[in-house]
């Protein structure tokens, strides 16, 4: 630590470091000098996700570049420079990068008010309007084949080829409804020519957004998977995220609901940054981008499941298969929903 502190400019003896935020995938400590006058976020990045660290920076640092010489004033969470010109410090452990901490600003990690919901919208749109201009081909692919559906249906075909039989035979409801919900993978690749790629964030949920003491959205974080990808993996992933009330963890069905007015924060929040920049063909996948990330999410719960939990893991026995049949009650929900 005091390797990698040195490097970004700051002396071990001089800080307070601990750990901070719930984040799952990257380790994250909040670092304060003494004196008071500087506070910083230092992360390790997670390698066993992120293959290439590399890539992301390389990545990030286009775009902070492209910002900052376009549209200055926007608030973009900038990697912090080493003593090298570089962002990334690697060590025989890892890689370690830093950002300023933003001031009066914090994270939410469930949604609890419409507002909120539109906030974190309105960001992310914003974010992918700002980049309109901006080549998304130039970026790298940070994790490869994220959002493929129809890879997650060929992986899933070899788990029931090759997966945990009494898993299998325990999951024969479930697997019969991702049999019989295909045509959304189906709809999806014969429409996919409508889809225009564009700069996506590829991981919309509520806390990847930072918010103001008053819950006005400041700006979007953690750009690990910023990739060329379609406006409807942000969408649908906020739709996944922010329209229930109780999250993929929860064993009683009976709570999952679509909250409408969540619905509309998600719709208004968006198209208020991204209304002009859609086609009119996009406007129209607008629902479907919802039923897609939550049908895309079931199948990889599930194929965990059925390959005895060796992409998630799991907390207790059983665990993929609950989250599995969470979303594919979400997504039921969902398709019986009327948006109006």
């Amino acid at each position: 630590m005091k390797e990698i502190l040195f490097q970004f400019g700051l002396h071990k003896e001089n800080v307070k470091i601990q750990h901070f935020g719930n984040g799952l995938i990257n380790s994250t400590w909040l670092v304060e000098t003494a004196s008071g006058d500087g506070k910083y976020i230092l992360q390790k990045i997670n390698d066993r996700v992120f293959k290439n660290p590399e890539d992301i920076a390389f990545n990030t640092r286009l775009i902070d570049d492209y910002l900052g010489l376009n549209f200055s004033p926007y608030t973009f969470a900038s990697p912090c420079k080493t003593i090298y010109d570089k962002v990334l410090v690697k060590t025989k452990v890892g890689y370690y990068r830093m950002f300023r901490f933003i001031e009066n600003s914090h994270t939410v990690d469930v949604v609890e008010k419409p507002q909120q919901a539109y906030e974190a919208a309105k960001q992310f749109g914003q974010f992918t309007k700002l980049l309109s201009g901006f080549d998304a081909s130039l970026l790298k692919i940070t994790i490869a084949d994220f959002h493929n559906v129809s890879l997650r249906l060929r992986q899933f075909d070899e788990a029931l080829d090759a997966g945990n039989r009494e898993r299998i035979a325990q999951a024969e409801d479930l697997i019969t409804s991702i049999i019989q919900h295909k045509s959304i993978a189906d709809e999806y690749e014969n429409n996919r020519s409508a889809l225009i790629t564009r700069v996506t964030h590829h991981d919309t949920k509520i806390s990847n957004v930072l918010f103001d003491n008053h819950d006005n959205g400041i700006c979007v974080i953690d750009l690990d998977t910023v990739m060329p990808g379609y406006f409807i993996s942000d969408v649908g992933d906020m739709m996944r995220t922010y329209l229930c009330p109780v999250s993929e963890e929860e064993k009683d069905f009976s709570k999952i609901t679509i909250r409408s007015a969540f619905y509309d924060a998600i719709v208004n929040g968006y198209l208020s940054e991204m209304r002009a920049v859609l086609s009119e063909q996009e406007l129209t996948y607008f629902h479907f981008a919802g039923k897609f990330m939550i049908y895309m999410q079931a199948i990889r719960f599930l194929t965990d499941h059925i390959n005895d939990d060796i992409y998630y893991g799991a907390k207790y026995d059983g665990h993929n298969f609950v989250r599995a049949g969470n979303q594919l009650t979400l997504l039921q929900r969902l398709i019986e929903f009327n948006p109006g």
